[in-house]
């Protein structure tokens, strides 16, 4: 018997909610650490003695985290209870950010990035899980996304006023910061997320089974690379501000904010297309993003363009990366914890992968567009896997039919 048939029954519209948003919260506290060291790249650099470009690798750092740890850690605990899991693996993350905030220099800190990387795709896994069990199938893709939501929630409230925080306390303060807001969520899950018995069918070997599906590795591929586009260029955006747009570090802020202000409305309207057309909705993101990046090349040092295509940027990017996540878990077919934790891992590659070309291209001495230049040619080889994933889905129907990709997974 799934979740769906011993939990929905008994829970109020009300009851889901808070729950949703007590998910959302662990969103909101991953989105904050991940995306606040881009925005504090100068001051962390300043702090631990090197360069931007080498301090970006510290990206890099915790992008690694979030592909170790999320199929190993949900291959490991598929078989525990969900909501302990969760909470589990929030304050894992506080712990990950303590040690980012205590550590100095540049090899401690990129250790301990690592290590606050570790629980991230775990968490959105196990999270997802949860919330699409808590609803009717028809609105499994709002509910996944409702816990996305938080991510994005974070790049609007949560970077911007970290980054600000980071500017004036030291940027040490934005990790401690981070630490309050895991210690609430796990509060916050206990409360409010019914407690559900783990699925002793689970192992490791089944889980990972679900790396021999080609439309598993195709979905990786396409968020490893195309995603990589929107990395390129949103891990230099401080820099890219102060040097391209000509603008006081005191504005950074207000760039963080369009970009989690577009990821907002772009999880928001990123439920709806999955619970469409999820397929459709990945090609038009890519090309969308393709289009996008290559105007921020040509209009970067135009404040009012490129605030507005940050924006975009966000909410692009948001689309693709839901609507990835859904044809995962509906890809991995029993596995469908790992699948969401694996996009989570292909994102973070994309993080890992943009943020070392786009110091490579900097470092060549290509200035701070360039990084948008190469996401452009990230966006279009995402766009070409994931047509190649469609044209392989036609022509091997025997094995990957259309209706195994778009039957109801058994969400237990």
């Amino acid at each position: 018997m799934t979740i769906v048939e011993t939990v929905l029954p008994r829970m109020r519209t009300k009851h889901v909610t808070l729950a949703l948003t007590a998910l959302a919260l662990g969103g909101f506290a991953i989105g904050t650490t991940e995306f606040v060291t881009m925005g504090l790249l100068p001051e962390i650099a300043k702090g631990i003695g090197q360069d931007i470009p080498t301090t970006g690798h510290i990206i890099s750092a915790y992008a690694l985290g979030v592909v170790v740890g999320a199929p190993v850690i949900v291959s490991i605990g598929a078989h525990l209870p969900k909501r302990e899991l969760a909470i589990g693996l929030v304050l894992a993350l506080g712990f990950g950010n303590a040690i980012t905030a205590l550590a100095s220099g540049y090899w401690p800190v990129m250790i301990a990035r690592f290590l606050a990387g570790l629980p991230h795709g775990a968490y959105f896994g196990v999270a997802s899980l949860i919330a699409a069990s808590l609803v009717a199938p028809e609105f499994r893709g709002r509910a996944v996304s409702s816990v996305m939501l938080g991510l994005s929630v974070a790049t609007v409230v949560g970077v911007p006023a970290s980054t600000v925080l980071g500017q004036n306390l030291g940027w040490r303060s934005a990790y401690w910061l981070v630490l309050g807001i895991t210690i609430l969520t796990a509060v916050a899950i206990w409360l409010f997320v019914p407690h559900s018995p783990g699925n002793h069918e689970a192992s490791v070997r089944r889980e990972l089974s679900a790396l021999k599906r080609p439309q598993v590795l195709y979905a990786v591929a396409t968020g490893m690379i195309g995603f990589g586009g929107i990395f390129a260029m949103y891990s230099y955006i401080a820099p890219t501000i102060t040097d391209v747009t000509q603008l006081a570090s005191t504005f950074v802020w207000v760039f963080l904010f369009a970009y989690g202000l577009g990821s907002v409305i772009g999880t928001w309207l990123a439920g709806r297309l999955a619970d469409w057309d999820v397929q459709k909705s990945v090609l038009g993101g890519f090309i969308a993003m393709a289009v996008v990046l290559a105007l921020f090349v040509v209009v970067a040092s135009y404040v009012v363009p490129a605030l507005l295509l940050v924006f975009l940027v966000g909410a692009v990017g948001s689309v693709i990366a839901l609507c990835l996540q859904i044809r995962l878990m509906h890809a991995a077919g029993d596995a469908q914890m790992l699948g969401a934790a694996l996009n989570h891992s292909a994102l973070n590659v994309a993080n890992g992968l943009g943020a070392l070309l786009g110091s490579i291209v900097i470092g060549a001495g290509y200035g701070y567009r360039a990084p948008s230049a190469v996401g452009v040619g990230l966006a279009l080889g995402g766009l070409a896997i994931f047509g190649a994933s469609i044209w392989h889905q036609h022509r091997h129907t025997e094995d990957h039919s259309p209706s195994s990709l778009d039957r109801e997974p058994q969400f237990v």
